[in-house]
């Protein structure tokens, strides 16, 4: 009966070291799954960050463009505008200058 007990007992440290080992190994294996979805999880967020700031990029230079044409557009019609003042101008100092010589 002794022996039967040594060999029970030697067969369950056995049994729970190779228990013990596969536990380990596949908590190794789970450690190392769950590392590998958190790169792929993070190089998605990096990928998708990176999207979304080359759109923001594109829309601010976009408006920018938009905004730099709307400035010209303005510019030249005031540059229009004080060309036609200026063009006016012109005539009624010419009138002035010859009225002027003349009077004299």
């Amino acid at each position: 009966m002794a022996l039967e007990a040594i060999q029970t007992v030697t067969q369950a440290e056995a049994k729970a070291k190779a228990d013990r080992e596969t536990a380990a190994a596949q908590a190794k294996q789970r450690l190392a799954d769950a590392q590998r979805e958190a790169r792929q999880t993070a190089e998605q967020a990096r990928q998708r960050a990176q999207e979304q700031a080359r759109q923001l990029m594109s829309q601010a230079e976009e408006k920018a463009a938009q905004l730099t044409r709307e400035e010209l557009e303005r510019a030249a019609a005031d540059c229009e505008a004080l060309k036609r003042n200026a063009r006016r101008r012109l005539e009624e100092a010419a009138q002035l200058i010859v009225g002027r010589v003349v009077e004299r």
